[in-house]
């Protein structure tokens, strides 16, 4: 899914903050500037912001993937993973490995399982509750 627009929003990413890996991730990834002018983090466990009720209102279960926010829509899991890929900027080696990992639709979704459940048993191990218990 993607729109043109003729000057760029600020994105938002939400994400576990209580997850080390997601906020690793939330706190490296970056954004072309002119795709978008900036990374808004939020953590899902914030039942106070809006863009939390928005994502949850829409169905979308936070346990189950991140969610991006990219010019009104709502992007995820694999395709909030892909849609942040392809809005890396070209220059750093973390950003290009972003793209090249997960910049292909394909890849994202194929992996995103993995990561779910590399996230869910880590937040098992760190005796640490899943969004929805907390």
């Amino acid at each position: 899914m993607t729109d043109t627009q003729d000057k760029p929003e600020e994105l938002a990413l939400i994400y576990d903050q209580e997850c080390p890996v997601c906020t690793a991730y939330s706190c490296s990834v970056e954004v072309d500037q002119g795709q978008a002018k900036g990374v808004k983090r939020i953590n899902a466990r914030s039942a106070d912001d809006e863009l939390v009720r928005k994502a949850r209102e829409a169905g979308l279960d936070l346990d189950e993937g991140m969610v991006v926010v990219h010019q009104g829509k709502l992007y995820h899991g694999a395709e909030a993973l892909n849609i942040m890929a392809r809005l890396a900027p070209d220059h750093g080696f973390g950003n290009r490995l972003n793209r090249l990992m997960f910049g292909n639709r394909t890849v994202a979704r194929l992996s995103y399982p993995l990561l779910r459940a590399g996230r869910n048993a880590l937040l098992k191990l760190l005796g640490r509750k899943k969004i929805k218990d907390s």
